[in-house]
């Protein structure tokens, strides 16, 4: 497991465009994602996100460009680029009267070449070891979304595509869905791409995040380099006497804050909210309130969106 597999390139999209009719639905999407790597493709429902997906596993042709799973064109190698896909896409569906074991063995009489012991490392991966031999009718909906994570992976694939995974997961059931995502890229070498709607989600599992608006990808943002700022936040703070109020910050605290909306504006760290409040008080300034974003991140993303359809 060598570095340089890391940068082996799994998929990649080269200007691909989908057109239905007169609608130009994805309009040139170019990017690669590597083995090991975890990438999250979010954006607004409707925005080409389920569409892009489709065209990835083969469910949908391509108006134009080309997809490449390993080097193979879906379009030219359709079965062998496929092979090397593992989606689940919408709920997987799985045999609610048979055991988790029954239900992986019964897909495997699809796919040849899947050993007992391949059956028993992706069940150990996903850690199902405990419930395996329960009927799926039992599970929660997170053992049930990791069992079908563990039926994408048994072939071994390149490329793990995962629609909202996170869909109607409460918070432990995600955080468990978000261990297993990491540890999946690391041990099983494979490209994993995420795709949803909610950014505080993806933020914390991935490694790079496209953000796609109108069917176009309008920002493709590394997470690391963000690691730097994370616990820089945008604070908001909504003053009576926004003049004076700049240069106070700018001269009590070295701040320089930019305008919006009759508010205060500027990045900083969380602590040093209380000493501003302070010193505002001391100079008679009225502050009617104080707002911060979780992550700059967050608000490239609101940005670059323009709206904040994206619960």
């Amino acid at each position: 497991m060598g570095d340089h597999k890391m940068s082996e390139t799994a998929i990649e999209l080269i200007h691909v465009k989908k057109t239905i009719g007169k609608n130009e639905i994805i309009k040139g999407l170019n990017f690669s994602v590597h083995k090991g790597e975890v990438f999250g493709f979010i954006g607004p429902n409707g925005a080409g996100k389920t569409t892009t997906i489709r065209m990835m596993v083969g469910l949908m042709s391509l108006t134009e460009g080309d997809v490449r799973i390993l080097g193979k064109s879906i379009k030219t190698d359709f079965k062998k680029a496929v092979q090397e896909v593992g989606a689940i896409v919408e709920n997987p569906e799985m045999y609610p009267f048979m055991t988790g074991w029954q239900n992986l063995n019964h897909y495997t009489r699809m796919i040849p070449g899947i050993t007992k012991a391949r059956i028993q490392e992706v069940i150990q991966l996903v850690g199902l070891e405990k419930p395996i031999h329960d009927k799926v009718g039992k599970y929660s909906l997170g053992m049930r979304q990791r069992l079908g994570i563990a039926q994408a992976l048994l072939h071994s694939p390149a490329v793990l595509i995962l629609d909202e995974p996170t869909n109607g997961l409460d918070p432990a059931g995600i955080r468990e869905i978000r261990q297993y995502i990491r540890r999946l890229a690391i041990e099983e070498n494979v490209a994993v791409i995420i795709s949803s709607h909610m950014l505080s989600e993806i933020e914390l599992m991935c490694d790079r995040i496209g953000i796609i608006k109108n069917g176009e990808i309008i920002a493709i943002q590394s997470v690391q380099d963000d690691g730097v700022q994370q616990d820089l936040r945008q604070i908001q703070i909504e003053v009576k006497k926004v003049d004076q109020a700049i240069d106070i910050l700018k001269e009590d605290h070295g701040i320089e804050a930019t305008i919006s909306n009759g508010s205060l504006s500027f990045q900083g760290k969380k602590d040093i909210i209380p000493a501003i409040i302070q010193t505002f008080v001391k100079h008679d300034v009225p502050i009617y309130q104080v707002g911060i974003s979780k992550t700059t991140l967050e608000d490239k993303f609101f940005d670059l969106i323009g709206e904040n359809t994206i619960e």
